[in-house]
């Protein structure tokens, strides 16, 4: 900075930390231990908890993780911990640019390894290139473990046995084996030179608390060494956030947890919200925190502040919130020209706008991050969306789904969310499917096995209706009658002979259509269709057998036009070898006359 530049100086906010992982690896558990381990180190007052986040000062951690952290060799003030963990969080907490997390915890059970959730989580952060660590959690579970409470691993581990080292072992290099697989480079964090390129993982115990130190320490140096710069805020300016959830709350109507990563929001401030339709402009009536865990009252569980600067988690009362989404822009307005601000919001909910079609199924998620994570999942998976939102499925839902032509869109696939009961009575009603759940490729798995049902029994239908290919010729010595209709044995060479079909001689290449099939018999029994290889007798309606029909003439059965498009260009894969064979023979001869005949 030079001596004329009389700006505020900056200040370095604390790195807001997102803890990730599959369902039971252990998420919670990590988050309460590193919040009581805090409560316990530091005395009562050193953390405090936010509204959807817990902060844990730098003096904190350096007292857990001891010799590990030597706070001397820090500026950041410590860690802001997301704390509703998994990537329902992650996906709601975006900024400008991306992820609103600077740094991740990707938490992999050492016994179960990967699992749906873990490759999910493993995508978002790909996505949003958030720098993140993997804690290998549940060490004190492998058979034989000797526990050492709140010890680094590094010391722990030296404790343990040739055997249960080997078992450890094994579970951390099929950990590391994975994460290479999805092209992450990875090794545990001891051996990690370069953090920017390799993936470090911490081996820990949520319940003993062994490791816990080690991914502290190496939460702060990631964030020390790579994030600095883009920590430093202007602690004065205008606060701008992420709403985290929108809640009723007594006495307050409608608020906002929102997590602000840069400036200051106070009471009173005007704020520009972004909203289901058009962004809301309100003023702050009230700033509300937890109160501090000793004083907690059900009725009275918070106390209001009259300003708070990033990075922190705060509840916002204002006037006007009922439209506010989760994971959407608060911006506060202070100086700054409100037209510019409400700009800012809305460029910033155009970036994450999804593009929808004219065609398509409905989608629902739980927050707007997800409903971009859903979009990009169905964008690859070529699945159009006429409409997309945040919010439970409600009827409006339905309305819309249900008007689509093609019955693989009368689809709603909602993310995270409840379905109303009203819309699941109309769903029924309507006929529209509502598929939901907490993964989003078990979610867009579960519609293509849906979509794959649909298909079959539609290509069921079309084969039962269309005109199938044969190719059929009469036997010597097997006219049974002459006219009225001719009986005569055949032999079907190739495809499916079926009663009804029209009957063509080929003349020149000149289809000549000579009759209709008017019934089967295969050795005295009726049946409704031959296949390629078996004799039978037909009776043909028109022809008289020596004039029209001869014995030995190789006869077809007709095929429409539009039934030889559908064949050939979609059910080809559907027919059985011999019946493609006829049908391409048969296309072969009308071509010769008319090339683009059947295209």
């Amino acid at each position: 900075m030079s001596d004329t530049d009389t700006r505020d100086p900056t200040s370095l906010r604390t790195p807001i930390v997102a803890v990730l992982g599959h369902v039971d690896h252990g998420k919670t558990s990590l988050l309460d231990k590193i919040r009581g381990s805090a409560v316990i180190e530091g005395e009562a007052g050193a953390i405090t908890q936010h509204i959807g986040a817990t902060a844990v000062p730098l003096s904190v951690i350096s007292s857990i993780a001891g010799e590990l952290v030597d706070p001397d060799d820090f500026d950041l003030p410590g860690l802001l911990f997301i704390d509703t963990p998994g990537h329902h969080s992650f996906t709601t907490l975006r900024s400008r640019g991306g992820a609103l997390a600077d740094i991740a915890i990707l938490v992999v059970d050492v016994n179960d390894g990967f699992q749906p959730q873990t490759l999910e989580a493993l995508d978002i952060l790909k996505r949003s290139q958030t720098p993140f660590i993997v804690a290998a959690n549940k060490i004190d579970t492998v058979p034989g473990w000797n526990p050492t409470e709140d010890a680094p691993i590094t010391r722990t581990y030296e404790d343990q046995s040739d055997r249960v080292r080997s078992r450890l072992d094994e579970s951390l290099y099929e950990i590391i084996g994975n994460l290479s697989e999805e092209g992450f480079s990875a090794d545990l964090y001891w051996r990690v030179q370069n953090f920017q390129r390799n993936v470090g993982v911490v081996p820990v115990s949520a319940m003993t608390g062994e490791g816990v130190p080690d991914l502290l320490a190496v939460m702060m140096g990631l964030s020390q060494r790579y994030m600095k710069e883009e920590m430093e805020i202007d602690v004065a300016g205008p606060g701008v956030g992420t709403v985290l959830e929108v809640k009723e709350e007594k006495g307050f109507g409608t608020t906002i947890d929102t997590v602000m990563y840069d400036g200051t929001i106070r009471t009173d401030d005007t704020i520009v919200v972004g909203g289901m339709n058009d962004p809301i402009v309100t003023d702050v009536r009230a700033l509300l925190q937890p109160r501090p865990l000793a004083e907690i009252r059900t009725e009275n569980r918070f106390e209001k502040v009259d300003e708070v600067g990033a990075a922190a988690g705060i509840k916002v009362a204002a006037p006007d919130l009922a439209d506010a989404m989760a994971g959407a822009p608060v911006r506060v307005v202070r100086d700054r020209d409100r037209e510019e601000v409400i700009r800012e919001v809305e460029a910033e909910l155009a970036d994450i706008a999804v593009d929808t079609a004219d065609e398509g199924v409905v989608v629902k998620a739980d927050t707007l991050g997800s409903l971009e994570a859903m979009a990009d999942a169905l964008s690859e998976a070529e699945v159009p969306i006429v409409r997309a939102e945040v919010g439970d499925v409600a009827p409006r839902d339905v309305s819309v789904a249900s008007t689509a032509d093609d019955p693989k869109e009368q689809v709603i696939l909602g993310f995270s969310v409840d379905v109303l009961p009203d819309a699941e009575r109309r769903a029924e009603d309507d006929d529209v499917r509502i598929f939901t759940d907490d993964v989003i490729y078990q979610l867009i798995e579960e519609y293509e096995e849906y979509v794959e049902g649909i298909e079959r029994a539609q290509q069921d239908t079309i084969l039962k209706n269309i005109t199938r290919p044969a190719r059929f010729r009469v036997l010597p010595d097997h006219t049974f009658r002459q006219s009225d209709p001719a009986v005569v044995g055949v032999e079907v060479n190739s495809g499916t002979l079926r009663n009804n079909a029209f009957v063509v001689n080929f003349e020149n290449n000149e289809p000549e259509r000579v009759g209709q099939i008017k019934g089967i018999q295969e050795q005295g029994e009726d049946v409704d269709e031959a296949r390629a290889g078996e004799r039978v007798s037909v009776a043909i309606d028109g022809p008289t057998v020596g004039r029209q029909v001869k014995e030995d003439d190789e006869l077809w059965t007709e095929i429409p036009e539009k039934h030889a498009k559908i064949l050939e260009q979609e059910l080809a894969s559907e027919i059985p070898a011999d019946e493609l064979e006829a049908l391409n023979m048969y296309l072969e001869k009308r071509r010769k006359r008319d090339p683009f005949w059947g295209k």
